[in-house]
């Protein structure tokens, strides 16, 4: 596997091909790309890919990172593929060119398994589309900056390769963390859910009650309680663990609730100490304090 390095000196868009054997992953490389913020498109028709390039420049904001799968089936815009690249490099695009490849086996294994029939043989057998495609893609793999193999790879491997290809490094997982309270239910997409309903509640403490946890003194009610401190040690050491590990796997956030009866006290100090934490980490955290302006508290 190759190295897709960024061109060096151009000040232009980024632009990224993406091409390969069908069965190869362009789709999974592809929703990659979009999680690193590409504009993606796939089956342009070739006559409007030059359009569609100059309306993405005069886009307000200009449109600065573009994905787009080139396909063995539009067979001119193979024809005109380097000429095309070689354009927009003189016009000062970063342009780089991914092509993903797999063995004929796997290949086929795949399209078994699918039982889908081959693009380029829609009436004969899927080993006669996979050698025509190969014989298609010939100049466009030759052009490649980076050729990557995907025969052994699941979908997670492959985004994760497909990150750090056009990254350089991996990406980490977004975390979002979600105050709550259990009387109106947890949130539904929490993948991690804590319940802190055993910590100090400043709701029976009579100045503290009609507030937040928002506010530094309710907050320090909550937090400077030994059993809290221990807490904050014990997730903390628990997401140390996890948060890589869903790194590796490729997934692109997270979902973490706390929760307390009202959401207004516990669960807020909590969560806001957490977020805090994991930003010192240099973790990319976002915060929402669902249930803190509900009446009530407890």
């Amino acid at each position: 596997m190759s190295t897709l390095s960024e061109p060096e000196g151009a000040l232009g868009p980024e632009i990224v091909f993406v091409s390969g054997l069908s069965g190869s992953g362009k789709t999974t490389a592809m929703a990659a790309l979009e999680d690193l913020s590409f504009y993606c498109v796939d089956n342009l028709p070739p006559q409007l890919a030059a359009q569609f390039l100059d309306l993405c420049a005069k886009a307000t904001p200009p449109i600065e990172k573009i994905a787009m799968a080139v396909d063995a089936r539009e067979q001119r815009f193979l024809e005109g593929f380097p000429d095309a690249v070689g354009e927009l490099r003189r016009g000062g695009a970063r342009v780089r060119i991914l092509f993903l490849d797999s063995t004929d086996e796997v290949l086929l294994n795949r399209y078994r398994e699918t039982r889908r029939v081959h693009p380029l043989s829609p009436s004969g057998s899927v080993d006669e589309g996979i050698a025509r495609e190969r014989s298609l893609l010939v100049a466009v793999s030759q052009l490649a900056d980076a050729t990557l193999d995907t025969s052994s790879l699941n979908v997670h491997q492959l985004k994760d390769a497909i990150v750090r290809q056009i990254s350089g490094h991996e990406k980490e997982t977004v975390v979002n963390i979600v105050s709550f309270g259990f009387r109106s239910g947890p949130p539904s997409a929490a993948e991690l859910l804590f319940d802190v309903r055993f910590l100090p509640n400043p709701y029976f403490v009579e100045e503290l009650r009609p507030r937040s946890g928002l506010e530094s003194d309710v907050a320090s009610y909550v937090l400077d309680s030994p059993v809290t401190g221990e807490l904050m040690e014990r997730l903390e050491g628990l997401l140390d663990f996890l948060l890589p590990l869903y790194d590796r796997e490729g997934k692109a956030y997270v979902t973490i609730g706390v929760g307390c009866t009202g959401g207004r006290h516990r669960s807020v100090a909590v969560a806001s100490k957490l977020t805090a934490r994991l930003r010192e980490r240099g973790r990319a955290v976002n915060l929402e304090h669902r249930d803190v302006e509900r009446e009530g508290g407890a």
